[in-house]
């Protein structure tokens, strides 16, 4: 592969994530390969680049293609893990500072094929999505696999005419959008909508000259009100695609700091624009049980200048937001162990002063006539040491202590009359 991005045909591929420098691979444990080189990519691959390679080797290594091959089991799930790591890129900056022993307690989120899971596995996966745990889902291998032998059916798609329909869980719908150079220099968006809810991944793939499809570009459905909805806007401009997953990955690790981690999974879109000609896209059903529903439909954005413009402007105040958040992030945290010291001082002086305070109280309140009356019957009635009667007789012992006990008795029923 390649040092530097490769340029598909019919697209403007943006450069390598800005930010982001070359560097050089952290020490890997003997037992674990290094990721780019599992993916056979280069140290500052782009992030293109790392997808084109996944999705090739991980359609290479599935389970489903490879039934009889051991071996292929366990390197697909080298390269899932070694994806987990190039395309996170806060796990990429650690593992290129310090290898694995840097990602080593970030986990391994690898990506589900539902129609590999079985039923019960569905189910459990279901519930946990359900339940507000982020589920990582893959395209199907059967989908990939007619993609790139060119065998999918692919419907036309008219710019600004909506299109309705249902595509079966783990199964997926083409459309092809043909544009002029004119109505591709304005820009165009793809969007798909579902009312009711559904979830679906939006997908768009460069035709080869072979009549092959490679995937490109994928973007989650994602929930807002009553809607769930994905979107691609090539509009010659950067725009930034915000994985949910992520985000609610991140925050669950830290929830003292989860609102810093809202903006965790922004992260650039690789294509911005368009060249005039036919491009493909296709709606996969990504819910777990039943089929998807939804609407989908092409535009030029000619005619939403405004809306277009308001858009970019949004999105360069997003991507500022978010540095910006990394920034203040790092303030806070200071802050925070300075004001959990802070609070820890406190509660341990408050402490020191509450018990000096008592003491104070206690001594003060010994200065009286009631504690010194105290004092000298103590004094008084002290018990006699053993060796003040050890010279005595028996006889005489016992006289001593039943005169002590008759002492005692006196005392204690004047008290008590005296209380009375």
């Amino acid at each position: 592969m390649p040092d530097t991005p490769r340029t598909r045909k019919g697209i403007n591929s943006t450069s390598p994530r800005p930010g982001r420098e070359p560097s050089s691979p952290g020490p890997c444990s003997p037992d674990r390969k290094d990721p780019y080189d599992v993916l056979g990519v280069p140290k500052d691959a782009s992030d293109e680049q790392i997808k084109s390679a996944y999705r090739r080797l991980a359609l290479k290594y599935h389970p489903d293609k490879n039934a009889n091959n051991p071996e292929a089991a366990d390197m697909f799930k080298r390269v899932a893990y070694s994806y987990s790591i190039l395309s996170d890129p806060e796990k990429r900056r650690l593992y290129d500072k310090t290898g694995f022993q840097g990602v080593a307690n970030e986990g391994f989120d690898m990506e589900l094929d539902l129609s590999n899971l079985g039923t019960v596995n569905t189910m459990f996966a279901a519930l946990f999505s359900k339940l507000g745990v982020p589920i990582k889902t893959t395209i199907s291998a059967n989908v990939l696999e007619e993609a790139i032998n060119g065998t999918v059916t692919i419907r036309p798609l008219p710019l600004g005419r909506a299109f309705h329909d249902k595509v079966e869980k783990q199964g997926a719908h083409f459309y092809g959008v043909s544009i002029s150079e004119s109505q591709a220099e304005a820009g165009i968006v793809v969007r798909v909508v579902s009312t009711a809810q559904s979830k679906f991944k939006l997908l768009y793939f460069e035709q080869e000259e072979t009549g092959s499809l490679e995937l490109c570009l994928q973007e989650d459905s994602t929930k807002s009100g009553n809607v769930t909805s994905a979107g691609m806007y090539f509009l010659h401009f950067q725009v930034y695609r915000l994985d949910t997953t992520v985000n609610a990955m991140a925050m669950a690790k830290d929830p003292d700091t989860a609102f810093f981690k809202r903006l965790e999974g922004l992260e650039p879109c690789e294509v911005v624009s368009l060249k005039g000609g036919t491009h493909v896209f296709a709606v996969y059903g990504d819910n777990f049980f039943k089929s998807a529903s939804y609407t989908i439909e092409a535009i030029c954005a000619q005619d939403f200048n405004d809306a277009r413009e308001r858009l970019k402007e949004v999105e360069a105040k997003m991507h500022q937001k978010q540095n910006e958040l990394r920034e203040f992030e790092s303030e806070y945290r200071e802050v925070l162990s300075r004001f959990q010291a802070v609070t820890s001082r406190y509660t341990q002086e408050k402490g020191e002063l509450d018990e000096l305070l008592k003491q104070r109280e206690s001594i003060q309140s010994s200065f009286s006539c009631s504690s010194l009356l105290k004092r000298s019957m103590s004094s008084n009635n002290m018990k006699v040491s053993a060796e003040d009667i050890k010279g005595q007789s028996p006889c005489h012992r016992d006289e001593f202590l039943d005169k002590e006990r008759s002492h005692k008795k006196k005392w204690f029923t004047f008290k008590a009359e005296k209380r009375v």
